[in-house]
């Protein structure tokens, strides 16, 4: 069995614990770690758990809403860290002590009781990834800073019934709202962020292949609300799929995928 739980979603940090339930014992695998050691320490008590339970951490990309404290809480509790070798080109190509685990676009990596698939998505990073992750029964799939949905990006997350989903902003608050004109064309642009419609369309396009279940992540605080997020996926998935938004600060509840 597999719940989740995201921690914090959008520009103020992103983190998601993935809980693995399986005959071998509980396995907790940390997706971004884009906060302060002391907030993820705090955040994490909340969820009832400890930093001493991660069994690997895996960052996504470089950025530092999801990059964070992870070399921090890697080195204190001496966790793993998986991340493509762009991503630590991008962050300086820093001593990990060992813990450093290069992955690959579409190559299975196994964490205790989840395999993991990295897909690579289209974003203004060194190498991006995203990622689906199954016990062998259920699948959910992460996918929470892209510009634009590939053939790629729909094909791996084909089979998932759960997807943690990046609705990042309505496109008329983004023109209206404060950002400059460069910041507008970056988020809007076709490696910067999902637009509410351009995610709905990405549930919409699993929906035939099991989806189930969607939490809208990554919502900007200036450029969405939750409603709007909510109203896009209700309107492309209907009723047979059940619809949660993730809070920038406090994230989700634990959910099943």
């Amino acid at each position: 069995m597999i719940r989740f739980k995201s921690l914090g979603s959008g520009s103020t940090g992103n983190a998601t614990v993935i809980q693995a339930r399986t005959g071998a014992g509980v396995t907790h695998l940390l997706v971004d770690c884009g906060l302060g050691i002391r907030q993820l320490d705090k955040r994490l008590g909340q969820a009832g758990m400890l930093a001493e339970q991660i069994d690997a951490i895996f960052i996504t990309h470089e950025h530092s809403d999801h990059i964070g404290c992870a070399r921090t809480l890697a080195f204190r509790e001496r966790i793993p860290v998986y991340m493509s070798e762009g991503t630590w080109l991008g962050i300086g190509q820093p001593d990990f002590d060992g813990l450093l685990r290069i992955v690959h676009d579409s190559v299975d990596i196994e964490v205790g009781g989840l395999q993991v698939r990295p897909f690579t998505v289209p974003h203004d990073a060194r190498e991006p990834l995203q990622l689906t992750c199954s016990d062998g029964a259920s699948r959910m799939g992460v996918l929470t800073d892209l510009g634009h949905a590939t053939p790629h990006v729909i094909g791996h997350l084909s089979g998932c019934a759960t997807l943690l989903l990046e609705c990042n902003h309505d496109p008329e608050m983004l023109q209206a709202g404060p950002y400059p004109w460069f910041l507008k064309r970056r988020v809007g642009g076709d490696w910067g962020h999902l637009a509410n419609d351009a995610a709905a369309a990405i549930a919409q396009a699993v929906l035939p292949h099991g989806l189930r279940r969607v939490v809208a992540a990554h919502l900007s605080e200036q450029n969405n609300r939750p409603e709007l997020a909510r109203a896009a996926l209700l309107s492309a998935l209907g009723e047979s799929v059940e619809i949660h938004v993730a809070d920038g600060p406090t994230g989700s509840g634990w959910l099943d995928a």
